[in-house]
């Protein structure tokens, strides 16, 4: 245990001093986190080295201001106590969300989404896109015929994937056009359309095989279930507070002010910080 604290500086080094104030480490890694996007395009080679310079120019400019007495005025005062309580909420709502995301939590989210998901039908299909109705007829007609609806694809069909034949892979009637979804999800795997027009032209299509969707699996799509719970415990949290807070709005009517009053949505929970 004696090691401790000699380990602990050896991880924290002080990397500046300004008049006689240390800058370490640790500060410039929680100001990269503070100022976050506002680095995004910065050099990483070079990161580190700006934002030191620009804590040494704060700290110099800072010490400049204390005096002049800057913060003696009213309007530092205000902007103080707003910074204070921005950081308070954040840090608390920061704890509630990372307290919510519990593996178990986010398995039951994700379980029920799941359940919707795989209810959803989805198709494989070809399809052969032409720009005129008699086109279509003529193709329709070489397919009627005993023509090899892929090589077809390949000879006749303007859309870009008709180099694979026109497959155009699974989708949910909510990817394509609602003429073209209208007409694959009713036909037959093996069956082939009539011309179908939709706004891109005119198509033939063929459907190879439905299958209900299957869920992407839970890693997957974990940072998306992090966020989710993250950003509903914020807000149910706040919902919570305001419940038992008293709020009067004195710039509107008493009847007004208590509708106000109800507890925020999801919007007022900021980005949680991990």
């Amino acid at each position: 245990m004696a090691f401790a604290g000699p380990l602990r500086a050896a991880d924290d080094p002080v990397l500046a001093k300004v008049n006689g104030a240390e800058i370490k480490k640790s500060d410039v890694t929680m100001a990269e986190e503070e100022l976050g996007p506002s680095l995004a395009q910065m050099d990483p080679a070079t990161k580190d080295e700006n934002v030191l310079s620009f804590l040494i120019d704060m700290k110099i400019v800072a010490k400049a201001a204390e005096d002049k007495k800057v913060a003696d005025s009213d309007e530092f005062k205000k902007r103080m106590a707003f910074a204070r309580n921005r950081l308070l909420m954040d840090s608390l709502l920061a704890q509630e969300g990372k307290a919510a995301t519990t593996d178990d939590a986010m398995k039951k989210v994700y379980e029920e989404a799941s359940k919707q998901i795989t209810g959803e039908q989805e198709v494989r299909a070809r399809h052969i896109l032409v720009e005129t109705e008699d086109e279509a007829k003529a193709v329709k007609a070489e397919l009627d015929k005993g023509a090899d609806f892929a090589d077809l694809a390949k000879k006749k069909s303007k859309d870009p994937g008709s180099a694979d034949g026109g497959d155009l892979g699974f989708f949910t009637k909510e990817q394509m056009v609602p003429e073209f979804s209208a007409v694959a999800f009713t036909l037959e795997p093996g069956k082939i359309s009539d011309p179908v027009k939709s706004q891109f032209g005119w198509h033939i299509i063929k459907v190879e095989e439905k299958r209900n969707r299957k869920a992407p699996e839970f890693d997957q799509v974990k940072p998306q279930i992090e966020q989710y719970v993250t950003r509903k415990a914020q807000a149910d949290y706040v919902a919570k507070l305001r419940t038992e807070a008293k709020v009067e709005r004195l710039d509107q009517p008493a009847a007004d002010a208590s509708k106000d009053a109800k507890p925020a949505d999801s919007k007022m929970a900021p980005p949680a910080k991990k």
